[in-house]
């Protein structure tokens, strides 16, 4: 993942001490290359939301068509619909290290959306559902720990965490100014509108 963070300029998994020795692109002619295409360029913003979520092509090429077809802005729709994934919303909530951990946590069935166990991660969150930690699974390391690091890490405006019991409040749909993420979802939609 490092390597992948080098290559685009972000750091991806958050705290990544060998992107912060060496933010410089990977390979024997990292530092050297200046020619950047206005393709590269939206590839690379593609790219950085990709991994950012941990999605895959096919399931990001999904998303576009999914948001292009909703209305409003595209790239804003699409970034709603990524950060409305159950396990970005557990990440952000702060129950996971990462968004890789999130994942795992969502995919071994650690969570209940509106009293209904989910271990889908894609699954979608939508306004007024509310995200529990399962009774069996509120002794488990990875959610204790969650509960004595809580307000480390900032939780974003459109949800909110009761971390003594584990739950997850979704107020709204985040909009733009609310997902902090450095990418310029323009540039992924005209990557997409060319193909």
């Amino acid at each position: 993942m490092t390597k992948k963070s080098r290559r685009l300029g972000v750091d991806l998994v958050g705290g990544d001490q060998a992107f912060e020795r060496r933010p410089f692109p990977p390979g024997q002619h990292g530092r050297g290359r200046i020619k950047e295409s206005e393709y590269l360029l939206q590839l690379r913003e593609k790219q950085k939301a990709r991994f950012t979520y941990g999605v895959l092509e096919k399931q990001f090429r999904r998303y576009y068509h999914e948001a292009s077809r909703r209305p409003g802005k595209t790239g804003d729709n699409l970034l709603q619909l990524l950060e409305c994934r159950l396990d970005n919303v557990v990440y952000r909530a702060g129950f996971a290290r990462t968004r890789r951990h999130a994942r795992q946590l969502v995919s071994h069935g650690h969570f209940l959306v509106n009293g209904k166990k989910v271990n889908i991660p894609s699954f979608q969150v939508t306004q007024y559902d509310v995200i529990d930690v399962r009774e069996k699974s509120l002794e488990m390391t990875p959610f204790i720990v969650a509960r004595e690091t809580f307000g480390e890490r900032l939780v974003p405006g459109w949800m909110d965490v009761l971390p003594d019991r584990m739950r997850v409040l979704i107020h709204q749909v985040p909009v733009r100014a609310q997902i902090e993420l450095p990418v310029q979802e323009q540039l992924i939609v005209e990557y997409y509108s060319k193909k």
